[in-house]
């Protein structure tokens, strides 16, 4: 009986397996081997030549007299990226708290009908709503004559093709990753312990200081993680939005892939950032691994 049983949840989890070796496991395998292999001479790879001048050059470079030295350009876009993707994980959590907040205080009924208007933007492909961010934040658009019609003469915003425009454009496409699982969070609160608090004497301010937001934490976490994370890896947005002057991680492998033609490069900057994205996600499991179980 226990070998079919085992045998039974072998074959349910047999192809889940094979899916994720097929299309994940297996392409990374092949990029670990790209990145440490020799570039080829006039680009691609020479296959079987191992270097590690992949992951050497993301620091340093060779002179004119073959010596090496530090060169920061490769960890200025890194450092670049890690702000952006910090400014836009703080403008959506500034933005998504509050929005999840009042959507747990509302009705079933209606919270289902604000959760779907949350959703919307899901609908609508990221390269639409770019250009969208376009006609809205250049000079003579529609947020430039809005602020002229209400009597602020700008001059021109001048907002357009900054690292501003780029961080706007990412908080838009995000901020649903933010308010969803703060959302999940605040759904589950028991409003009896707010109650609690208000008479022990707590005002609004430290009701929400020593009460929701430490039962919010872990879908704030999660929240931060889901922003921050998937804007170190956005391409389209920066391209467009930032017009190529302030590229990100994604940008600069696939330019190495592309024009530059440096593939192990290119793969060691995105073996790279997957580091920092694991060590990003074992961080928040150890440090929410354990939550408190509700005895009630």
């Amino acid at each position: 009986m226990r070998n079919l049983v085992r045998s039974k949840r072998f074959w349910l989890v047999a192809p889940a397996v094979v899916y994720i070796a097929f299309f994940m496991a297996i392409p990374l395998l092949q990029m670990a081997y790209v990145s440490v292999l020799e570039r080829g001479e006039y680009g691609g790879v020479n296959w079987g030549v191992f270097s590690f001048d992949a992951y050497r050059n993301f620091i340093f470079e060779r002179d004119l007299m073959d010596n090496l030295m530090i060169n920061t350009d490769y960890l200025q876009v890194f450092a670049r990226s890690f702000g952006l993707s910090a400014m836009t994980m703080t403008f959506a959590l500034i933005l998504g708290f509050p929005t999840a907040f009042y959507i747990s205080t509302q009705a079933q009924s209606r919270r289902n009908f604000l959760i779907f208007l949350v959703t919307i933007p899901f609908w609508t492909n990221i390269l639409v709503r770019n250009y969208a961010w376009i006609l809205l934040l250049r000079n003579g658009g529609l947020v430039d004559n809005l602020l002229g019609f209400f009597g602020w003469e700008t001059g021109g915003l001048d907002i357009l093709y900054t690292p501003y425009a780029v961080s706007i454009g990412l908080t838009y496409t995000y901020l649903p990753f933010m308010v969803l699982p703060i959302y999940a969070s605040l759904e589950k609160l028991d409003h009896r312990l707010i109650e609690a608090a208000f008479d022990l004497g707590a005002d609004k301010r430290r009701a929400m200081m020593r009460v929701i937001l430490p039962l919010a934490a872990p879908g704030i976490a999660a929240g931060c993680i889901l922003v921050f994370v998937p804007c170190l890896g956005a391409y389209v947005t920066p391209e467009l939005l930032g017009g190529g002057k302030f590229n990100m991680i994604a940008n600069l492998i696939g330019s190495q892939f592309g024009s530059a033609r440096n593939w192990p490069f290119g793969a060691g900057l995105g073996f790279v950032l997957l580091a920092v994205v694991l060590l990003s996600m074992v961080a928040y499991s150890l440090k929410f691994k354990s939550l408190p179980e509700d005895k009630s």
